[in-house]
């Protein structure tokens, strides 16, 4: 696992423990991460997880501290997804 996988894998963590984010959002996080821990080529786990973040980022539920990680993560995401 690449060094900016295991990134994002700690900033996924972070949201997940972040108890002032609504647990519906700590969940998609964690979908996210299984997402990106899964079996498949890097850049589709990575565009994957990165739909199940920008349904999470368009939450209205949602802190702004927590749609920044969000879409920081996504960036990483992006990144990822075109290296291959």
């Amino acid at each position: 696992m690449s060094d900016k996988v295991k990134q994002v894998m700690s900033a996924l963590d972070m949201l997940t423990e972040d108890t002032s984010v609504p647990r519906n959002i700590r969940k998609g996080a964690t979908d996210a991460k299984s997402k990106l821990a899964g079996k498949d080529p890097i850049d589709v786990r990575a565009m994957g997880a990165m739909s199940i973040l920008d349904d999470l980022a368009n939450d209205p539920n949602i802190p702004m501290h927590g749609r920044t990680l969000i879409y920081g993560i996504m960036s990483q995401l992006e990144i990822i997804s075109q290296s291959r």
